[in-house]
């Protein structure tokens, strides 16, 4: 049976009403992603049409899921809210924090060693409040969520941008940071602005080398990394229905690197076969009584460009396998073209490794096909040319590709199979010869590129496409090398090719694992203790953010002008970091160590106004902090893509920032800059970015007109003594200004007033 099977029966039993009640209010039929939204209004029953992109909307999920790096953070933040257990079913998944360094074995027990004081608190908290644990070694948390709790037509939101991987399962799901989540575990709603829509028609079936990954590949060179924010990506068409369903969970993974809130896909056979094959024909059964309210209305995908803002379509039968990269995952690649696209930019032709698995590829179907090309090596005597590892998934997938042979296959081509956790694809990978920062090229089936991601290294070029395609090009060691027509030279000196790649979408045998890994809570938590060492270096309990004075912030220095892409992983990195992922003050100290200052184009040297002197961003914003100096954040365009860790947004609070003002923000990063009482303004004309200079105070003028729809205007004071006035946007609603006064979305609720 399926966990929280009568929560997903009463959402299954709620939505024929709604829906109905909705497509009548707006007069039209429906696109999935309509029918599941108006479902999980916080008022219950539809009573108003909401404009896309326009409106506020106040939603009630239906579960909550937390990896143990954000997890951390935003379990400290709920054990202010005065709650004694959960308002929604929730989980916690201990992913992050195991180095892929050796093997499995020896990493995961290091892992256990070196972090026990976090899985410690995340396992009391959990038991304490009637959350499910999943152990250290139980699997990535997207997939460990694909395979046990994702169901049609459900909402859920996680503490990983990634979560949108559920949507393979034709859910809404969505990656938010910790605040967020309190929000809903304390039983509160969800807020989210009414998205828009843009539909995918996929024509056509998928064969050969091309996977589904290709298909997120395309899309992402086509809409770019912010191509998708404020927008819930619908797929439909006779090719979305003959893939997979974890290929349709790949697809919507990699969702997250086009900006969008979420992707979906209508429920149909593949995901039957998938509940049934994980233990969840319960689920199947329920889903198929409703199965026309689980998929959009059949006059939506027939005339798409009526109901989505935006529609795409791409035939998926002459859909070529792409790479993408490097640096970016939007820099989209035809695997005919690289070759030459390599020599011109000058990349490194010579593939050091291939890596596979990961929340995005890891799934029973993605490592039989790799390991399909792996019996080629010894079949047709060749040689593998790079290093190869495997990172699986879960528990359960590592237990049945072992019980089916692929381990022993993929262990004759000497690969090595890592801890089923997150690994080398979020810098938790200790690659040995990397801190020589030599320029090279790896391939992975992972979903993010940026500099430095996977090693550290900012010279590792990462290039992200299928399994099958990291496993051939890991075979040929050639990041030019095409499968669909080259060939390798074997040990005795003959041309061969290798065989398009095949593979089973389920086990035959079904799924296996001895232990998943599941610790259920207690029934009654009220007697379990939470300790926090207050000398610890991991954790450290949270201070609440003081509120607002009134006033107009005056007096405030530029504490870094950010020039180009600021990711989350410029803003709060990841890797070594993660250990202090639950202490805010020590994790704070590699706050905007990455972003690149626009006036010396240096990483983490930024000017101290206070006495001239460069030095780290942190020190910077520590003394400024200290003489009682308030400062602002000033960036580029997408500002906080990439992941949804909150400690980007509670980092500069916590050292004295009172507003980052950017060209545009990620949607995630914005948001949780208001959660935290931070000021998220955007240029009213974006020219103005060039008119701040380094030594700037910046004064604000009518802060204390602050309201929704109404700009704000900044002074900006040169050393010389002349001025700028710039008018900076905003999207603070009536209750998000209100997190503005109070310090922060989470005093308000620890003050009862949310």
């Amino acid at each position: 049976m399926a966990f929280d099977i009568e929560m997903i029966k009463k959402v299954y039993e709620n939505m024929p009403a709604r829906v109905d009640k909705a497509r009548e209010i707006v007069g039209r039929p429906l696109t999935l992603t309509e029918k599941i939204l108006y479902n999980h209004l916080w008022e219950g029953n539809p009573t108003k049409a909401f404009g896309r992109g326009v409106d506020y909307v106040d939603f009630a999920p239906d579960r909550v899921a937390c990896q143990d790096a954000t997890a951390q953070m935003a379990l400290l933040q709920f054990m202010h809210a005065g709650k004694s257990k959960v308002a929604v079913p929730t989980t916690v998944h201990c992913d992050h924090l195991i180095q892929a360094k050796v093997d499995a074995v020896t990493d995961l027990a290091r892992a256990k060693t070196q972090s026990n004081e976090v899985f410690d608190f995340l396992s009391s908290v959990s038991n304490k409040y009637g959350i499910g644990f999943w152990k250290p070694g139980a699997g990535i948390i997207h997939q460990v969520v694909l395979e046990n709790y994702a169901f049609p037509g459900g909402m859920m939101i996680g503490t990983d941008s990634h979560t949108v991987n559920a949507g393979g399962l034709g859910m809404v799901a969505v990656g938010v940071g910790g605040a967020d989540a309190v929000d809903v575990m304390s039983g509160m709603a969800w807020e989210l602005k009414f998205p828009k829509l843009i539909g995918v028609k996929l024509t056509g079936k998928l064969s050969g080398w091309t996977a589904p990954k290709d298909v997120i590949l395309k899309v992402a060179g086509i809409l770019t990394v912010k191509g998708g924010t404020g927008a819930i990506v619908e797929y439909f068409g006779e090719g979305a229905k003959a893939m997979s369903c974890t290929g349709k969970g790949t697809i919507c993974n990699m969702g997250a690197e086009i900006g969008a809130t979420t992707s979906t896909f209508g429920y149909d056979d593949s995901m039957s076969r998938y509940l049934r094959s994980t233990n969840r024909a319960d689920v199947a059964d329920a889903a198929d009584k409703i199965a026309p309210y689980l998929t959009g209305d059949p006059e939506v995908y027939e005339n798409p460009e009526q109901y989505f803002d935006q529609v795409i379509e791409i035939n998926l039968s002459t859909l070529e396998p792409h790479l993408n990269g490097p640096f970016t995952p939007d820099l989209a690649t035809p695997i005919s073209k690289m070759k030459e696209e390599a020599i011109k930019n000058n990349w490194p032709l010579q593939v050091q490794v291939g890596l596979i698995g990961s929340c995005t590829n890891s799934s029973y179907e993605d490592i039989s096909r790799a390991a399909s090309l792996a019996k080629q090596v010894a079949a047709k005597n060749l040689k593998t040319k790079a290093k190869f590892t495997i990172t699986p998934g879960s528990e359960v997938v590592r237990s049945t590709i072992e019980r089916d042979g692929f381990i022993d296959t993929f262990n004759k081509i000497n690969a090595t199979v890592f801890a089923n956790a997150c690994g080398p694809c979020i810098g938790m990978w200790d690659r040995e010869g990397a801190e020589k920062e030599e320029r090279n090229t790896i391939v992975h089936s992972f979903n993010r590129n940026f500099s430095k991601r996977a090693d550290g290294n900012p010279n590792t070029l990462a290039f992200v496409g299928s399994p099958e395609l990291v496993t051939a090009l890991a075979i040929a060691g050639d990041l030019g090398f095409n499968p669909l027509t080259d060939k390798l030279i074997n040990e005795d000196g003959e041309e061969v090719m290798l065989d398009e790649p095949t593979g089973d979408e389920l086990p035959a045998k079904g799924f296996y694992a001895e232990d998943p890994g599941f610790q259920a809570p207690a029934e009654d938590g009220s007697g379990v203790t939470v300790v926090v060492n207050p000398t610890s270096e991991r954790l450290q309990l949270l201070a609440p953010f003081e509120a607002w004075d009134g006033k107009n912030i005056t007096g405030a220095k530029l504490l870094i002008k950010a020039f180009g892409k600021c990711t989350t992983d410029h803003i709060s990195m990841a890797g070594p970091w993660l250990r202090f992922r639950g202490h805010l003050d020590n994790i704070s100290n590699n706050m905007l160590i990455g972003a690149v200052n626009a006036y010396n184009q240096k990483t983490n040297s930024v000017k101290n106004q206070l006495t001239g002197q460069y030095d780290a961003v942190p020190a910077v914003a520590r003394a400024y902090k200290a003489a009682g100096v308030p400062s602002i954040v000033v960036g580029d365009h997408n500002y906080g893509e990439g992941s949804s860790r909150e400690h980007a947004a509670m980092e500069p609070r916590f050292l004295g920032v009172k507003a980052v003002l950017v060209k545009s923000f990620a949607r995630i990063h914005e948001t949780n800059l208001k959660k935290q009482g931070l000021l998220g303004l955007t240029f009213a004309n974006e020219a103005d970015y060039d008119k701040i200079q380094e030594d700037d105070t910046i004064n604000f003028l009518d802060l204390t007109e602050f309201a929704p729809g109404k700009p704000l205007t900044l002074e900006f004071v040169h050393a010389n003594g002349t001025k700028d006035i710039i008018l900076a946007n905003h999207t603070y609603n009536e209750g998000q200004i209100g997190w503005f006064v109070a310090g922060s979305a989470l005093n308000l609720i620890a003050a009862g007033k949310a």
